[in-house]
């Protein structure tokens, strides 16, 4: 018997897909695809170095599934250093893949790992 929760979430990631994405380009070195993106962002908790905590939004986060993150023909997953370029009015916006401190570059966006969530800063446009 299919597992229903899987199955939904399934249906769902795909539907953000189909119709909450938008083409964009991930390269690594001279290894680049074009991906379907679903654009976020996510409020992170960092240590502030003083035992507090202070709170600091990604500048862009891009959802995107895990089987279609293949690059020299193996699929992968996000380092930081990579670049995503999303093309908007006529300019292209290039995103380098890191988060701020400690925190991980990018993380399972759903229980099944069926969706990356990878987090970007902004660092030129062209």
């Amino acid at each position: 018997m299919p597992d229903l929760l899987q199955t939904g979430s399934d249906w769902l990631t795909d539907q953000l897909k189909a119709h909450a994405s938008r083409p964009v380009v991930y390269q690594r070195g001279t290894e680049q695809v074009t991906v379907q993106a679903t654009v976020g962002r996510t409020l992170l908790k960092l240590d502030d170095g003083y035992g507090g905590v202070r709170m600091e939004w990604t500048d862009r986060d891009f959802l995107v599934h895990a089987s279609d993150l293949v690059l020299g023909g193996s699929q992968t997953l996000p380092e930081r250093g990579d670049l995503i370029r999303e093309m908007q009015g006529g300019k292209t916006f290039v995103y380098e893949v890191l988060a701020p401190g400690k925190e991980p570059a990018w993380r399972w966006s759903d229980p099944f790992r069926k969706v990356l969530r990878i987090h970007t800063k902004l660092v030129g446009v062209e």
